[in-house]
């Protein structure tokens, strides 16, 4: 269980300009890696300045990669537009599988909970039997059981980290869509049932744990682990963001409202709207309590600890450009 010397290990983030991805480089870089980032384009903002560009389409990357670094982790940070994803998400995975067993190098996808499907237990761990329940989860598995393949034929290293639903750097999740919506209005959302627990990832957090797992020497051909994150119910989820909100000068001077998801709107309008069909597929997700388990991950990485929620929420505020950064001391240097 020792980590092997992260500053000459260097890793390839594909598509590090999404919220994971450039959460990933952003970590790898603060780690010590040497971070070569996937972008079609310009760098996102926020990108570390030692993050070496590689601008290329998915297909293309081999070819721009010739005659820099080999990449000794992939990371795969690439995810299609929400109602294009049961078209594009398996074809680009395999892409960067191909990719990643053509460097040797170990794949590391971030998985979620769509492959455990409606009738999913509570409380999820590694072992948990993945009987999905929708196209999205199907797709899931697929890309789990194609790197079980692979590993099991010698050809290919990979990791699953399984994390709940993110929030914090930047925008494009249930945390800004609904439940920071209208906190500007003095209301904050809440897309389920607030009496069930849910499971949440906190992207920065997340990325680390992907690092510290990255730099662990000796990982088993195919590795799963589950994400703990912050798992709890809606109304203790929605008490952390009053808490943070507070924290920035945020609180309505009359106090918060609490609103709800239209599930049955969104079920009518998904007629005509291609994304509210997607989502109102998925809404099983705020009907069925659910929780990672992350006991495996900390036994292997003792040294990651979460970010405390309201910590996380503020910053995750901030970022969304709904309040300045709040001042805080700074933490004092050990010894």
């Amino acid at each position: 269980m020792t980590p092997s010397a992260p500053r000459s290990r260097t890793v390839l983030v594909l598509g590090a300009n999404g919220r994971f991805g450039l959460a990933a480089a952003q970590a790898f870089a603060a780690a010590g890696w040497r971070v070569l980032a996937h972008v079609r384009r310009d760098a996102a903002a926020g990108m570390p300045s030692t993050a070496e560009l590689v601008r290329a389409p998915l297909d293309a990357v081999g070819v721009a990669l010739r005659g820099r670094a080999t990449p000794d982790v992939v990371v795969h940070g690439i995810n299609p537009i929400y109602t294009r994803w049961e078209e594009e998400a398996l074809p680009a995975a395999h892409a960067a599988m191909d990719l990643a067993e053509r460097f040797g190098a170990r794949f590391m996808l971030p998985g979620n909970v769509y492959n455990y499907g409606e009738s999913m237990p509570e409380r999820l761990d590694e072992t948990t039997p993945q009987r999905p329940s929708t196209a999205k989860g199907r797709i899931r598995v697929a890309m789990e059981t194609e790197l079980e393949r692979r590993a099991a034929a010698g050809r290919l290293r990979s990791t699953v980290i399984t994390a709940g639903d993110f929030f914090g750097a930047g925008s494009g999740s249930w945390f800004d869509a609904v439940v920071a919506k209208s906190i500007a209005k003095g209301a904050i959302g809440y897309p389920g049932d607030p009496e069930l627990s849910h499971a949440w990832a906190y992207l920065p957090d997340l990325a680390r744990a992907f690092v510290a797992v990255a730099s662990l020497d000796d990982l088993a051909p195919f590795e799963r682990f589950a994400f703990a994150g912050h798992s709890l119910s809606g109304s203790e989820f929605l008490a952390a963001v009053e808490r943070a909100a507070a924290s920035l000068g945020l609180a309505p001077a009359r106090g918060w409202r609490r609103t709800s998801m239209p599930w049955a709107l969104l079920r009518v309008a998904g007629a005509v709207v291609p994304l509210w069909r997607e989502l109102a597929r998925m809404s099983y997700l705020w009907r069925v309590p659910h929780v990672l388990d992350g006991t495996r991950l900390a036994k292997r990485c003792p040294g990651l600890t979460p970010t405390p929620l309201t910590t996380a929420l503020a910053d995750s505020l901030v970022a969304l450009g709904l309040a300045a950064a709040p001042a805080r001391s700074p933490v004092p240097a050990p010894g």
